[in-house]
């Protein structure tokens, strides 16, 4: 059963801990050393605000040329220890970031194609790839700014509040009198920026999800003109990004500038205060400054440690988002104890199959055998449900009711990986990858030798082209394959298929968008594929089903006819319209040319 989905709001403990826990403990002894090394780097600011009194009290007002050399010696030491400790803690935090973002990436990604396709039918591809993007980059600069944040400007803070308590506790209480006055908006402005991040990055994701269908469908955009239509639609998600990040960013610089209120009114304490000491004598100058020093550098320190809670919240949202992906869980699983796959060519059947999007019913109690070792095709009007019938055989999809049969063993009585083991599919929109051909056909098959890689490049007609391309088998296929025509794209899925080298064969449409030529061609070469193998053909071209051994007939998710083509055409009935309807259509098409 799919787990719950991550709720709107949850607590930032639960949150960091999933963070700690999943990934940064395995790098616990780098983050140590990095926070070792930080907490030297935030030690120097304490070390050089000690150094400012005796460089008043003893060099400049006291005249004292010995002191002068030792001070400035230590201070340009203190210095030079802070620059190597920063950069290399910056070195040590950067590589543990890149790991641990890379970690997140790939096992959201992992994750990910473990669910269902009804998962993926809901959730657009942009969206998906802003969280394994956009969301993992939003946490990894959180949390590595959140350990800065620990190792360097917390220690550096103690460091300067000491010394300003060594100089003189009154004036650090003092300088601190407005400190209470920050609680309640700090954690009002923490709700909010949750939400605005959350807001920013839902819109984030919409932006994705936008980007991704433009470039896909650039052709169609440009054949309708559609360019104005859809910068306009950009940019009105791009107004609200903008919208959503400077709010977000409004109410993140919000507590900097609280803390900015709290320290204006304790300087002006400490300095009514403090002064009014030092002009009666109770008070030097190196004092004063010493502390005016401290306190001064704990200025930043406070203002990054205050921005913290507004950029984790920032990440919680992030955080929320990812785990809401990692909650979902598949719904199609293998069994405890599956039982083995047939071997050679199994026959295929459908008993009772119903199966129904939502409220939507698309197969309507399906029964039907698809020999072994034949050709079974599969006709009707679109919609008829036969796309489907290949879903429910290699459980991309589970039936509503019914049993569907791989050699007589039900399919969910099989582990998910060798059922689908069983299957080589070759569609009209064949899925190639922006990889070489060799690549695209291997798919990281290893120990394929060139004499077996020969003849399946042969048998599959793709021999035939490649002397046309610059690189032969290492040329770059482009993205989805634009650099080859579409039966080139066909005829590496067959290489593909045959190199696999299943016992079951399914043809979804896979001629329906070449020419006559490439057709001929793909069809040869698929017919060479098919023998030995149980085949399923789903066509809408009749003509590229004549020889089949059976022939299925749907229409609205039911089987309406049984037989081969020649006892359907004689029984007459939908097959024999749909023949005698391609048949008027072929002759008119013949006229017109």
């Amino acid at each position: 059963m799919k787990a719950a989905s991550a709720p709107k709001e949850m607590a930032s403990r639960p949150l960091f801990t999933w963070l700690w826990r999943g990934y940064l403990r395995k790098h616990l002894w780098g983050l140590l050393a990095a926070l070792a090394i930080m907490s030297i780097e935030g030690s120097s600011l304490g070390l050089f605000s000690l150094l400012v009194q005796p460089m008043f009290d003893t060099v400049l007002v006291g005249g004292d040329y010995t002191a002068l050399w030792q001070v400035g010696f230590a201070i340009f030491a203190i210095f030079l220890v802070r620059g190597i400790a920063a950069m290399a803690h910056r070195i040590l935090l950067t590589r543990i970031a890149q790991r641990t973002a890379g970690a997140i990436r790939s096992d959201l990604l992992a994750h990910l194609m473990t669910l269902d396709s009804s998962f993926h039918q809901t959730k657009a591809p942009g969206e998906l790839i802003e969280r394994c993007q956009g969301d993992v980059q939003a946490i990894n600069s959180v949390w590595a700014t959140i350990i800065t944040g620990v190792g360097r400007d917390m220690v550096a803070l103690v460091w300067l509040f000491g010394v300003a308590l060594s100089i003189d506790w009154r004036w650090t209480l003092v300088t601190m009198v407005a400190a209470p006055l920050l609680v309640i908006p700090s954690y009002l402005v923490q709700l909010y920026v949750r939400r605005a991040s959350r807001r920013a990055r839902e819109i984030a994701s919409r932006m994705s999800t936008r980007l991704d269908e433009v470039f896909h469908g650039i052709n169609p955009i440009k054949l309708n003109a559609l360019e104005r239509y859809q910068s306009r639609r950009d940019r009105a998600l791009v107004d609200q990004r903008i919208e959503a990040e400077v709010t977000t960013a409004v109410w993140q610089s919000a507590i900097p500038g609280l803390l900015d209120l709290m320290s204006g009114i304790g300087f002006l304490c400490v300095m009514l205060y403090g002064g009014s000491q030092i002009i009666e004598g109770d008070k030097t100058v190196g004092q004063f400054m010493a502390f005016f020093t401290a306190i001064g550098l704990a200025f930043d320190p406070l203002r990054r440690l205050g921005s913290l809670s507004g950029k984790w919240q920032n990440a919680a949202a992030s955080i929320e988002r990812i785990l809401g992906l990692f909650n979902e869980s598949p719904t199609i699983l293998g069994p405890a104890t599956p039982k083995p796959a047939p071997s050679g060519a199994p026959d295929l059947a459908l008993d009772g199959v119903s199966f129904a999007y939502g409220d939507m019913s698309v197969l309507r109690d399906v029964s039907f055998t698809a020999p072994a070792g034949k050709t079974t095709a599969l006709v009707g009007a679109s919609g008829a449900g036969k796309s489907t019938i290949f879903h429910v055989l290699t459980r991309l999809q589970d039936p509503t009711s019914g049993r569907v049969l791989i050699g007589g063993t039900d399919a969910r009585d099989l582990a998910l990986g060798e059922l689908r083991g069983l299957f080589s599919v070759v569609s009209q929109d064949a899925a190639l990858f922006d990889e070489t051909l060799r690549e695209n056909i291997l798919l990281g098959r290893e120990g394929v030798s060139d004499a077996h890689l020969d003849e399946v490049l042969r048998a599959a007609h793709v021999a035939d082209f490649l002397p046309n391309l610059a690189d032969g088998l290492d040329s770059p296929a482009g993205p989805r394959g634009s650099n080859l025509s579409g039966g080139q794209r066909q005829r590496v899925a067959i290489a593909r298929a045959l190199l696999r080298d299943t016992p079951v064969l399914l043809l979804d449409e896979a001629t329906s968008a070449l020419d006559t030529r490439s057709e001929q061609i793909v069809q040869g070469a698929l017919e060479r594929l098919s023998q030995g193998r149980t085949t399923l053909v789903i066509a809408h071209r009749l003509s590229t089903v004549r020889d089949a051994d059976q022939i299925v007939v749907m229409d609205q998710g039911r089987v309406m006819d049984i037989g081969t083509h020649d006892a359907l055409l004689e029984r007459g009935g939908i097959y024999a319209d749909l023949y005698a309807m391609q048949f008027k259509s072929d002759d008119a098409d013949a006229e017109a040319s």
